[in-house]
């Protein structure tokens, strides 16, 4: 299935878009977006990306809105820079850092054998920040007012973590996983494991299933001006 431009006359049963989110957006921002540039009321995205995030988005509109849940169990890919020696609450760059501590000790050889642990199936606790729902509120919104709730664990599978450049405190790495697998959780999970802790720096999804981020399309190639208060 070839993704169509956002310039390109809309078909009536719809289209499969891939979209580069930017940072700072949030998946919903992305398709609202859509919705104006192309001028139709229905459609969705196939797997959440968190605001800091970038990358690939999978937008389906129109009937092909139904396709979704075929691409949200794709597996996905990412490429996410780790910060090593402290962690934040949204285990990303969104909250302040704290608890630093020194991690110029850490052998390369030791953190390459620690990630090596968390390729395979496990259980994985959604983060604090982010849109699961718990009693019927998106966790999120407990966690902004300072409340944590118990979370029920789910199992994910990481096909593979490839470690690709360590610059202390940074550590760059490919991850290949199943849906629903938040890579936050798995950072944070590496970093207690090192005991010096860990969160995302960066994080750019480069994978759906066989469609790639280099065929996704920018907003700004549609001539669509960047600008703050999306989603409005």
């Amino acid at each position: 299935m070839t993704p169509q431009r956002l310039t390109e006359p809309i078909e009536p049963e719809g289209q499969v878009l891939l979209i580069n989110k930017p940072k700072g957006w949030t998946s919903f921002d992305a398709v609202n977006r859509v919705r104006h540039i192309l001028g139709v009321k229905k459609a969705g995205h196939a797997g959440t990306l968190d605001p800091l995030a970038t990358g690939l988005l999978v937008v389906c509109t129109g009937r092909k809105t139904k396709e979704l849940r075929h691409f949200q169990d794709l597996e996905k890919e990412y490429h996410v820079v780790i910060r090593l020696g402290a962690r934040t609450a949204s285990l990303d760059a969104e909250t302040p850092v704290v608890n630093q501590q020194d991690c110029g000790g850490i052998s390369g050889e030791q953190i390459q054998s620690t990630i090596s642990r968390f390729v395979g199936r496990q259980m994985q606790v959604p983060p604090m920040y982010s849109a699961v729902k718990v009693r019927g509120r998106r966790l999120y919104k407990y966690a902004r007012k300072g409340i944590s709730v118990e979370r029920p664990p789910r199992e994910v599978f990481i096909q593979s973590i490839t470690v690709q450049a360590i610059d202390l405190p940074d550590v760059h790495m490919a991850v290949v996983c199943s849906k629903g697998t938040y890579i936050r959780t798995l950072v944070d999970d590496i970093g207690r494991e090192l005991g010096c802790g860990a969160y995302v720096h960066s994080l750019e999804r480069t994978r759906i299933g066989n469609f790639l981020i280099g065929d996704a399309r920018s907003f700004d190639d549609s001539g669509v001006e960047l600008s703050a208060g999306l989603g409005s």
